[in-house]
């Protein structure tokens, strides 16, 4: 809330009837800008609208430029050091933002199309954090009257492009709005790795070596339609509809070297596709305020359906016959969920119920090249289907008293499980809990707070990990899950200290983690192939401070800086016994901002330290980017984005096991420069 002088508000009245003589008053309006960014009891509030890299980047880039957040060039988030993030759109989970399609959904989301991002570091019980912090990115909705249009576009090297066009309308009590979009983006892919492995039994020893490169090209086309409408004063219903259909055809040429037994052998494994993958949602609101009573119910489905072409010829070195296989994963994802959310005054609760159903189909056959015929190979070929119901009601109560607040929360969920497969019997698993939340502040000066939080959640395992069956991966690496894994139980403290003096904002925090039963990864060679399982029974705790320090001394420069060191330890079950590991890691962000008459010119760099996670230890990356706007016209704008200016986007990663040793690199070449247009139309 903004107190304005009283000479500032008189101005803002209507004028009144002047004396004879005297002239007329006129009447003059008084805006404030909202803080860009707003601190509340038990999440941050970024509002990103006027980001000059959202402008023609992608919800990645925008998430990118947020203190407290750290986003590898393959998508993978990180809150404050907690790689365990569920992100969510318009407070709600969809099947696009789950598993591995979630970075690729971020990479081709409109950063225009966000509003405002929430960073939850600690959910309330309110939430369904499964175990982890919480981003929610909140789209726009403008309800100004009248109709608005937006054309923006952009080109980058490697003869990328993209366009896209937004418009809403709003008169009476309906507004309409509605997104097209169509992207050409592609991502220049490295890996190279060698393992050295041991036979158990045997004691027998051999390698690989594996190097690869790949140019990912993906066409993105995306479409979005809402519809709010008020019923009355007090009582609305929104309808919202989005559908993006991506797909790619790259051409991966993998080098691999396989030694055994004193013999090495060298051939090309190339495959060409086609990989393709839909994300359909839609969505109805119905709300109601009034006489100090919310409320607001939610029916929401989401599907994503996915196809990975795993065909491939092998080419050996010693001009020996070429071999050729077909193969193909098809995957659905199908997400259901009803809510209900009621407050007055202090008191909320509300019922949340999620039905989510994935299903696989692995495909693999050897072919002869001369007669067609394949074979299937019965390791490799299978399907299964898991279906996760999760049913919470939960109840939080609002406590103030003086310069206290404080936010009470208890959670029940209800969790069953049924893994499916195509051949065998069906697994069937259920988990209850109750678990408590907790948020309070005090207000320890007029410019000073203190925060404390706790939580404790459930962590459901993956469906992928639940795959009963083997499943081809690549030439090296073939992964087997396991159905009968159970959830990882988390609790997580924070306290904190934020302070506001003048000009300057900073916060000093402390946070301690814990995850039970923590779902490790369990490698073993067969045949000179990583196989790598997965099963409960690992431990992982990690402390640390974080802070962060915002000065902005005028309207037109902000500076900003933020970071983490926290220690790491685990322990992970290995053939001969609990590993543990145990390191210290970090991250730093920097942010710096001007803003002209005509030019708006941003920078934000990241660096992300060495880290581990169980048996595997990785290298440090960094990130800087840089962004210029220029407003051409009142309604046309250029912009250039120019990310990852110094390529440290590359990865390298060891892992060490009773059976095997495995060190290499990966490298997501995020080096671009992309030059974009926005035209507004009023």
């Amino acid at each position: 809330m903004f107190r304005l002088p009283l000479p500032a508000l008189l101005c803002g009245f209507i004028a009144m009837p002047a004396h004879a003589g005297e002239p007329p008053l006129t009447t003059v309006t008084v805006t404030a800008k909202k803080p860009s960014v707003s601190k509340e009891l038990d999440k941050t509030v970024h509002r990103v609208s006027g980001m000059a890299r959202a402008e023609n980047g992608t919800a990645q880039d925008v998430l990118q430029s947020l203190p407290g957040i750290t986003v590898a060039a393959d998508g993978a988030i990180a809150v404050q050091g907690n790689r365990q993030v569920t992100v969510l759109v318009d407070g709600k989970p969809t099947a696009g933002m789950s598993g591995e399609e979630r970075a690729a959904a971020l990479q081709t989301m409109s950063g225009a199309a966000i509003a405002s991002v929430e960073v939850i570091t600690n959910p309330s019980a309110a939430q369904h954090a499964d175990g982890g912090a919480i981003v929610n990115i909140v789209l726009k909705r403008n309800r100004k009257a009248g109709a608005h249009a937006q054309l923006r576009g952009g080109a980058a090297d490697h003869g990328l492009w993209n366009l896209g066009a937004t418009a809403d309308a709003s008169g009476g009590n309906v507004s309409v709005h509605g997104e097209v979009a169509r992207r050409h983006d592609g991502t220049l892919k490295t890996r190279g790795s060698r393992v050295d492995w041991t036979y158990p039994a045997s004691g027998g020893t051999g390698h690989t070596r594996q190097a690869s490169e790949v140019f990912v090209r993906r066409i993105v086309e995306t479409a979005a339609l809402g519809l709010d409408y008020d019923v009355s004063a007090s009582d609305s219903i929104g309808l919202a509809a989005r559908h993006q259909a991506r797909r790619s055809r790259p051409r991966l040429d993998t080098l691999n070297v396989v030694g055994t037994g004193g013999r090495e052998n060298v051939y090309h494994r190339i495959s060409e596709g086609p990989n393709e993958q839909s994300d359909d949602s839609v969505s109805v609101t119905a709300s109601h305020a009034g006489d100090g009573t919310a409320l607001k119910a939610v029916l929401q489905h989401s599907e994503t359906v996915g196809l990975i072409d795993k065909s491939f010829s092998d080419v050996f070195a010693d001009a020996r016959a070429t071999a050729y296989s077909r193969g193909a994963t098809r995957s659905t994802r199908r997400l259901d969920q009803a809510t209900l959310d009621w407050s007055r005054g202090p008191w909320g609760s509300g019922i949340d119920i999620q039905h989510e159903t994935q299903t696989l189909d692995n495909y693999q056959a050897a072919v002869d090249h001369a007669t067609g015929i394949e074979t299937p190979d019965p390791a490799t070929t299978n399907g299964y289907a898991v279906a996760t119901t999760l049913s919470a009601g939960y109840v939080t109560r609002q406590v103030t008293h003086g310069k206290w607040e404080a936010l009470l929360g208890a959670r029940l969920e209800h969790m069953a499980l049924r893994v499916h497969p195509l051949q065998g019997p069906v697994h069937r698993a259920q988990w209850q809990a109750v678990d408590p939340s907790l948020h309070v502040k005090h207000a320890a000066t007029t410019n000073a707070d203190v925060t404390l939080s706790y939580r404790r959640s459930l962590q459901r395992p993956d469906p992928r990990d639940l795959n009963p069956f083997t499943t081809y991966v690549d030439a090296q690496n073939l992964s087997r899950g396991n159905p009968t894994l159970g959830p990882q139980r988390v609790a997580a403290w924070e306290i904190g200290t934020d302070v506001h003096v003048a000009h300057l904002t900073g916060r000093v925090g402390a946070f301690h983690r814990t995850s039970r039963d923590m779902v490790a990864d369990v490698r073993s060679i067969e045949g000179g192939v990583i196989v790598t399982g997965k099963r409960n029974g690992g431990l992982a705790r990690s402390a640390g401070v974080t802070g962060s320090l915002d000065w902005e001394p005028n309207t037109a420069l902000s500076l900003g800086i933020d970071g983490g060191v926290y220690r790491v330890v685990l322990l992970t079950p290995d053939l001969e016994g609990p590993v543990r590991q145990s390191g210290v890691a970090g991250y730093l962000n920097l942010r710096a901002a001007w803003r002209g008459k005509v030019d708006d010119v941003s920078l934000d760099a990241h660096a992300l330290s060495a880290g581990m996670t169980p048996l595997v230890r990785y290298g440090a990356t960094s990130n800087v980017n840089v962004t210029w706007k220029r407003r051409l016209t009142p309604t046309l704008s250029l912009t250039v984005n120019a990310s990852d200016l110094f390529d440290g986007s590359r990865r390298t990663y060891r892992t060490t096991t009773s059976t095997f040793r495995q060190q290499g690199f990966e490298h997501f070449v995020a080096r671009r420069l992309q030059v974009g247009f926005v035209q507004r139309f009023k």
